[in-house]
């Protein structure tokens, strides 16, 4: 059955391979001159090794737990499973290597056009979702996350953050450098990033910025489908959302082609975890801005949160 899985993000080529070893006839169309993600902190849970056990060889450090710094306390989080520290990019073209090796075929700097599809088409194309806007689906909510590197070796088994009105800054070590960044709301969150680092003092590199969908949007459609950022599968606490978008694929692969059980599956799995980790965050950033006294100091939470 041919198939169309537009975007060549990790959840497309994710796709790509495994429904090309399933013997599916699957074309990658990505609107890029090259694959791999530039714009991500690259923090995954050991989870990423059950989906691609080969992305082994990736891991620049292990995270163990992390802190949160609120104004008048810090709390210590302690991870029920360890984060490793990638390069985003360089698991996409890990993928996309598996991909092509078992059938795909992979176009790059290729606009598609949905009269130029197959009969099946799954809509991988982040957070600006072509796919997504033909279908006449609302947008997510938008966050944005800003990032650069601080030429400072750092091998901490820890990350830090700081929590501002919407979202959060984060401190990753990253073997090698130290990466400072950033997710909130599109209109403030440039200015809040660069307060931060002129108060503390910091200067970083490679600043780049990309748009984090938030809200699951799935079409009731049973032959074109949404996967990963494209859907607004990302989680609410933290913005992240391989793991979610991989998960999501895999639901897809029991699934496929019956793109509407598949809807329903997904709904069923993550709609009660977006709604728990949006109250959970909300009530934690009151508390922690308000009446930080009232939370214990240590926390015990699974990695992937509510997961």
């Amino acid at each position: 059955m041919p198939v169309a899985i537009i975007g060549a993000g990790i959840a497309g080529l994710y796709l790509a391979w495994k429904l090309s070893e399933k013997g599916e006839v699957v074309t990658v169309f990505e609107k890029r001159e090259k694959i791999g993600k530039e714009v991500c902190s690259g923090l995954f849970s050991d989870r990423i090794l059950k989906f691609i056990p080969q992305s082994k060889s990736l891991i620049q450090n292990q995270i163990d737990y992390t802190l949160i710094h609120f104004p008048k306390k810090t709390l210590k989080i302690k991870f029920s499973r360890p984060f490793f520290v990638m390069n985003h990019a360089e698991l996409d073209n890990l993928t996309a290597e598996l991909a092509k090796a078992a059938g795909a075929k992979i176009v790059l700097n290729r606009n598609a056009l949905m009269s130029d599809m197959s009969d099946i088409i799954i809509g991988c194309d982040g957070a600006i979702s072509e796919t997504r806007k033909s279908l006449g689906l609302k947008d997510p909510e938008f966050y944005l996350g800003i990032q650069g590197t601080e030429k400072k070796q750092n091998l901490s088994n820890y990350v830090e953050t700081w929590p501002t009105k919407n979202g959060f800054i984060w401190k990753i070590p990253r073997g090698s450098v130290t990466e400072w960044g950033i997710m909130e709301k599109p209109e403030i969150a440039k200015n809040i990033f660069n307060n931060f680092l002129n108060k503390n003092n910091l200067k970083i590199e490679d600043i780049k910025s990309a748009l984090i969908p938030q809200g699951l949007i799935i079409p009731k459609n049973p032959t074109i489908t949404l996967c990963g950022d494209a859907a607004g599968l990302t989680k609410p606490w933290s913005g992240g959302g391989v793991i979610w978008g991989l998960t999501a694929a895999s639901l897809l692969l029991k699934k496929f082609p019956n793109f509407i059980r598949y809807q329903k599956e997904v709904k069923s799995l993550f709609l009660p975890k977006i709604i728990l980790s949006k109250l959970a965050k909300k009530l934690i950033y009151f508390l922690g801005f308000n009446l930080p006294w009232l939370l214990p100091e240590n926390y015990k939470i699974e990695s992937d949160f509510l997961f």
